[in-house]
């Protein structure tokens, strides 16, 4: 048996287990299965005596006898309770699925070893489903020890797939083996930093015999995963370099002098001057820009893209801006058209709504090199958008496009365009390392003079009243208010506070206030209406699920209530939080919630309390809850899989790992010397089972 071997083969699977491990684990081989990371491992090195066990325990591990057997209720609610003894007393093993084969499995008075959580059912302790094993030699290995858990599904569990069964199939896979593990790091990065081969890493990732064992493999595994991550990035942006050169934009003209002397309202500050030198230096070199500017909600982010782009216009260029939706489009054209105008810029506008007329237009006077900054939407990368000489590409909330479609934008010229980036999700450290890796960061981290910072509170429900007291002071003042709700519609399954009932009580309770209402499943039309009457004042409160979280900009609105605020997350309460405080008004957040919520939610909602800095947030959030579920960086997870690495506690391996990456790029670009073609295969390799990593802007 090899890493190739379909895992149909391996004793013990076959092909109804090996279609269930497709379809719930995408494993598919040998190598799939043994790279299938236990989540934790539980020391199984000690037996206790029933006298001792309390609910208390986490887990436990006995030795003994099963004395009797018995059925009891009937149809679904049966279950079968095996009485278990070990000479100093009894304890009840409960089985509520498969009775029948657990009936047929376990005979009375064969000595077993029984492994499980003990929990209080009335006056008797009990273990429900337990695992069970007869205690030989063949299977100690299995059985005692440092032992490890796997996640499984329900689909899995009801077809005997438990943590046992897959540590059992691994056992026989690694056994079966016709020889060791071939290695994927080179000798000379094994030896300077003394890991374990991938064949002992693997086997003791498995079954580790001690704390040691496991730490060292551990260790080889994390490093190794982290590495070819870096190393990929490295190579690739070695090659991108190589490939595209830049536009050379050597002069700052006419245009950038006129509108920072005569027409820029404010002082910049210092992190804005800093950004701007950094993307004027990019954009001077001759290779390609492919910059991140990481900015919180409300640091001014728009005047830096509208200054970068007049670089591109002073050097003879065209540039366009790409937003996620036709609120944030028609926002930026708003803002960049008024300061466009005061220097002579024709700045247009493209979305899925302009007229087959107007398009034509447009895309003549694009070609013809009329237009000096395109906004738009996903209408940009059409084939029929074709501009005259495209050199520069802002590309806002740059999560929500897809690699393919922010790649289209690069065609629109024979050399690439420069590429900025823009995002107001901040991004902790180790995930920028990873998922942006490739990108020169810039970061704005200081908020323009002026703002005040957003007053936060957590109130609950029976506070309801002193509320809307705050709602009518706020409105009579002149202040408009967002209410955002987590659903649209009553769920039976979830007791949260719902949009329509909200929206019926608030216009019940202000009857004297105007009142509008935007959700996702409304037309756009609608929508845009609505959103419409709140950006002019027309209406004093807009009542909304999270379609208002990026890109509005009402100055007035100064009141951000958010209703049952435990149903969202770290990153999502931040940007909803980042939709006021944008005028020189006192600003508030006020998260309303139940007295129903777990430590960890009321840790959160603490954490939006006591900061409104997004990427302390941020780091709080990848503690919190894990890079997967990360709003703003996808909540569907990474560009990537990690099988063993968790960012939120990884980051000094990602920085060594990073760094002994680096090292190798730089001293082999192409990674042609003999001693790192086995690193250039397992790039390949790696490149052919996952997203390309090198790829993400």
């Amino acid at each position: 048996m090899n890493l190739d071997t379909e895992i149909t083969y391996i004793p013990g699977v076959g092909p109804k287990r090996a279609a269930l491990l497709n379809k719930e684990l995408s494993i598919y081989s040998v190598e799939d299965l043994l790279t299938y990371f236990p989540y934790r491992h539980i020391d199984r090195s000690r037996f206790y005596t029933i006298r001792e066990v309390n609910e208390e325990m986490p887990y436990i591990q006995l030795r003994g006898r099963i004395v009797r057997k018995e059925k009891i209720g009937e149809g679904r609610k049966q279950r079968l309770v095996a009485i278990f003894g070990d000479g100093t007393g009894f304890i009840e093993l409960v089985w509520f699925k498969g009775l029948r084969y657990i009936e047929d499995k376990y005979r009375i008075n064969q000595d077993y070893v029984v492994f499980g959580k003990p929990t209080r059912f009335g006056a008797k302790i009990n273990i429900a489903h337990p695992e069970i094993d007869i205690l030989t030699e063949a299977n100690a290995k299995t059985v005692l020890g440092l032992q490890a858990l796997y996640n499984t599904s329900e689909k899995m569990k009801s077809h005997y797939l438990n943590s046992a069964a897959l540590r059992k199939l691994i056992y026989t896979a690694i056994s079966k083996l016709q020889a060791p593990l071939p290695e994927t790091l080179p000798e000379s990065i094994i030896k300077k930093y003394n890991f374990v081969s991938r064949h002992t890493a693997i086997v003791h990732i498995h079954f580790p015999s001690n704390v040691k064992e496991l730490e060292r493999a551990t260790q080889r595994l994390k490093f190794e995963e982290l590495f070819y991550i870096q190393l990929s990035i490295f190579y690739q942006n070695r090659l991108r370099e190589q490939k595209y050169k830049g536009y050379v934009f050597a002069s700052i003209g006419e245009k950038f002098n006129g509108f920072y002397k005569n027409h820029l309202a404010f002082e910049l500050t210092n992190a804005q001057k800093k950004v701007l030198r950094e993307i004027r230096a990019d954009m001077a070199t001759g290779r390609q820009m492919n910059r991140l500017l990481q900015g919180d909600v409300g640091s001014g982010k728009t005047i830096v893209a509208f200054m970068s782009m007049l670089m591109a216009i002073d050097n003879g260029f065209q540039a366009c801006l790409m937003a996620p939706t036709e609120i944030l489009a028609n926002q930026h054209f708003q803002s960049i058209g008024k300061m466009g105008e005061k220097i002579g810029l024709n700045v247009q506008l493209l979305t899925g709504s302009t007229k087959k007329k107007d398009r034509e237009t447009l895309h003549a006077e694009l070609m013809e090199g009329k237009i000096n900054i395109l906004i738009g939407t996903h209408a940009l990368i059409e084939d029929t958008v074709v501009f005259q000489n495209l050199g520069l590409v802002i590309i806002d909330e740059q999560h929500r496009f897809g690699v393919a479609q922010r790649a289209k934008l690069w065609t629109k010229n024979v050399c690439p365009p420069h590429v900025l980036v823009m995002t107001a999700t901040p991004i902790p450290r180790t995930l920028a390392m990873t998922v942006y890796g490739d990108l020169d960061v810039s970061v704005i981290d200081e908020l323009p003079p002026g703002r005040k910072p957003i007053q936060t509170y957590q109130l609950y429900d029976n506070k309801r009243a002193s509320l809307n007291r705050f709602i009518a002071k706020q409105v009579a003042a002149g202040r408009q208010i967002y209410l955002v709700y987590p659903l649209i519609q009553e769920s039976e399954n979830l007791d949260f506070k719902n949009l329509e009932d909200g929206y019926a009580l608030l216009k019940e309770t202000f009857p004297q206030f105007k009142i509008s209402m935007v959700h996702g499943k409304m037309k756009p039309s609608e929508k845009d209406e609505e959103m419409r009457k709140f950006v002019e004042g027309t209406t004093q409160i807009l009542v909304a699920t999270t379609v208002i979280e990026v890109g509005v900009n009402v100055p007035n609105a100064s009141v951000m209530i958010i209703e049952s605020a435990e149903r969202f997350g770290l990153s999502q309460l931040h940007q909803l939080r980042g939709r006021v405080g944008r005028g020189a008004e006192q600003s508030y957040c006020i998260l309303m919630s139940s007295y129903k919520i777990g430590d960890d939610t009321r840790k959160r909602l603490e954490v939006m309390v006591n900061t409104t800095d997004g990427f302390e947030i941020a780091e709080a959030d990848l503690k919190m809850r894990g890079p997967g579920d990360l709003d703003g960086t996808q909540q569907s997870g990474l560009p990537f899989d990690l099988k063993i690495t968790n960012l939120s506690r990884d980051g000094e391996m990602l920085t060594f790992a990073r760094r002994v990456a680096e090292e190798v790029i730089d001293a082999d670009p192409r990674l042609e010397k003999s001693e790192n073609k086995l690193l250039k295969q397992q790039l390949e390799h790696l490149r052919r089972q996952t997203v390309n990593w090198g790829v993400i802007s």
